[in-house]
């Protein structure tokens, strides 16, 4: 799944891929979408400008697209799902051509070239060029580099002075799913085997493949041919896909638009006036189907039906590595629930849910409390992979969640799959490897290629990363032509932020010295917010001035929450230092490396004795004028039940027993209580 939250150092003006606001930093001019997968749509469904520039075949999908996050009602011990679509960025969606340099200003007298290259990952996906300012950057997205890919890529004009040494790009921001050093098979051989093996089956065998999201596309159309039979698909995939036609606004012209290379083969199009169908049929009376899993045809559900489903790939030890949540993706074609976020103010009360679940052992408990938190940091929904019903609001039970997220849990490692056989020794299920993003060994073929400056990793984990020894350099640097890799400072230095925060924690439980008690900068007292470094992405304050020193601690949570009282405690969650970008001035380097030790996050009553001395700052820190709620000061000329409200806020904060909030009314400017209806 990807970690990028967005932000490219090289052109702070832009983001690409993620769309939930940066504390502390201006909002984008203009916004870039590689793709539909969801975890590249993190925020989109609030977006309400820039534009968002993307390919024709991904606006058109996404505007058809539906999801359904779901909030956890713990008072009803329920799920409660709602359905959710993009429809109301019809005008924010702007396309792309495809291989054409566009020139977009951003404001007067500032543009960039922005180019689109297909991705080979799912229909409509896009890699970004972009140039401006004396910088290249390529933003991968998600990619599959198969060896013919790279070298077609190398011979395109519009980035040959790149490909060719001419000149060097400044960044490559690339897809890291798989850094383990493993060959793939390539997307040609997985239908050649897949192939080979539907060939075995007896002619009436009917067939069901588990295509769960975009990017089988070619599966399909290889499938249809091979066995001379349309594909049932489900309603809702037909709409997405049928999206890829459009005719000409001329009512006589026939002449189809068709937005993907693989629209004509899956939807159908025009040979003179004869409509020729694609291999796209919601017709049931055939041997493969595609529909979907808790809407499947009662063709699809005969015992009697062969199972079909890719794998990443045939490990030499004889195992494969599975698919499912690898990567992101996730179950974009199967409309299932996902647990929505922000969900910070439900997480401490899950976390609970699980630990005393007795299905669960310790271990898995553990295991589905990091799958959480990781979530937490990135900003991005999370799948359930759980069949409940899809009516907007309709409830489902809360105790499948805790199962569905113990299946979560371990989706990343490799394992032997069990293969059941029918009564004429066939398998029951067919396992074919078909990789939507690149192998490691791929990776290195496209940094190879362009012999950029530096690689930043789209997908980090990054405690496994520190725990493994993995570094950009060691990675890739022997194909970077520049020695600074930014992402291996940051990532040297975050051990020490780690210990800064257990150290500052430590001096929350002494007694605190006078001297600590004065009160100090706005900074000490309301830190900015930003995400976690986990979310994958360069540190941003270098271009804001030029002397960057970070403020000591920053929270998590994005700058529309509020701070919530059932926050995890563990400072790898609620915490990170904000880094300095590797570029900053050098004169820099030694304040900075100096205040790495010293620990500066004081307690919340500490902070409250400080605002207090410090109440000429109340205005300016408003709540309600800055929207910055978590941290306003309260002093003695705000209201009584707004100042009790505030102490309270704190104090659960802070632990112990819980204090309810009593809703202030927003008539009188918040001097009265909100009374019950």
């Amino acid at each position: 799944m990807s970690t990028f939250d967005g932000c490219v150092s090289e052109f702070p003006d832009i983001r690409i891929d993620f769309f939930r606001a940066h504390a502390g930093t201006p909002p984008p001019l203009a916004c870039f979408l590689s793709h539909v997968h969801s975890d590249h749509l993190a925020g989109l469904e609030s977006l309400r400008s820039p534009f968002v520039y993307c390919s024709g075949g991904t606006r058109e999908i996404l505007l058809r697209l539906e999801r359904y996050p779901c909030r956890i009602n713990y008072a009803q011990g329920i799920l409660e799902t709602r359905q959710q679509t993009y429809k109301h960025l019809s005008k924010v969606l702007k396309p792309l051509p495809l291989e054409t340099s566009t020139v977009i200003e951003l404001q007067p007298g500032h543009r960039i070239r922005v180019t689109l290259f297909d991705a080979n990952h799912c229909p409509g996906s896009v890699m970004f060029l972009i140039e401006g300012d004396g910088k290249a950057v390529l933003y991968t997205g998600d990619v599959r580099c198969e060896p013919w890919f790279v070298n077609s890529l190398a011979r395109n004009p519009l980035v040959l002075e790149y490909a060719s040494g001419i000149k060097t790009l400044d960044k490559i921001y690339l897809d890291t799913s798989f850094t383990s050093d493993v060959v793939f098979q390539t997307k040609s051989q997985g239908i050649e085997e897949l192939l080979r093996k539907i060939a075995k089956y007896p002619t009436d065998t009917v067939f069901h493949f588990q295509a769960w999201t975009y990017g089988y596309e070619d599966v399909w159309v290889a499938l249809s041919k091979a066995l001379d039979s349309p594909i049932h698909v489900d309603d809702y995939k037909m709409r997405v896909y049928g999206s890829l036609r459009s005719r000409l606004p001329d009512k006589q012209s026939t002449v189809d638009l068709h937005l993907t290379s693989s629209a004509p083969s899956l939807v159908g199009h025009m040979c003179g006036n004869t409509a020729v169908p694609g291999c796209l049929t919601t017709e049931t009376n055939v041997r493969l189907h595609s529909c979907e899993k808790g809407n499947m045809c009662s063709a699809a559900r005969d015992p009697a039906v062969v199972s079909i489903r890719p794998v990443i790939a045939h490990l030499p030890d004889g195992s494969d590595l599975v698919e499912a949540g690898i990567g992101g993706g996730g179950d974009d074609l199967e409309r299932e629930a996902e647990l929505a976020f922000p969900f910070q103010e439900d997480l401490g009360a899950l976390i609970e849910l699980i630990v005393a679940s007795e299905e669960l052992s310790e271990e898995n408990r553990g295991m589905i409390v990091s799958a959480l938190t990781n979530v937490f940091t990135s900003g991005h929904n999370m799948p359930l992979k759980l069949d409940i019903a899809m009516s907007d609001g309709e409830p489902a039970s809360l105790q499948p969640v805790v199962r569905a997220l113990s299946r979560l849990s371990g989706l990343r490692s490799p394992r032997n799959i069990s293969k059941p056989q029918l009564s004429d020794g066939l398998p029951k299920t067919i396992y074919f490897p078909y990789s939507r993003h690149s192998s490691y060994p791929e990776l290195c073929q496209l940094v190879a290629q362009f012999r950029p400056k530096d690689v930043w990793p789209c997908t980090v984990d990054r405690k496994q990363w520190m725990a493994d020894g993995i570094s950009i350099a060691s990675l890739f640097g022997r194909f970077c032509s520049g020695s600074k890799l930014e992402h291996d400072y940051q990532m040297a230095l975050w051990p020490r932020a780690k210990m800064s925060v257990r150290e500052s924690e430590a001096l929350e439980t002494q007694v605190p010295d006078p001297a600590d008690t004065q009160p100090r900068s706005e900074s000490d007292l309301a830190p900015g917010i930003a995400f976690s470094e986990a979310a994958s992405s360069p540190i941003r304050q270098s271009t804001q001035r030029e002397c960057p020193v970070p403020d000591r601690m920053v929270s998590l949570l994005p700058d529309t929450q509020c701070f919530g009282g059932n926050q995890p405690s563990s400072p790898d969650v609620q915490f990170v230092e904000a880094i300095p970008r590797q570029g900053s001035e050098s004169h820099c380097s030694a304040e900075i490396q100096a205040s790495m030790h010293e620990p500066h996050l004081a307690s919340h009553k500490r902070k409250r004795e400080d605002e207090a001395a410090d109440n000429h700052a109340d205005e300016a820190s408003d709540s309600q004028r800055t929207q910055a709620s978590w941290a306003s000061a309260i002093s003695a000329s705000h209201s009584l039940p707004r100042r009790e409200a505030y102490e309270r806020m704190l104090e659960n904060a802070e632990g112990g027993n819980w204090k309810s909030i009593t809703l202030l009314s927003t008539d009188g400017h918040h001097t009265i209580e909100d009374q019950e209806l």
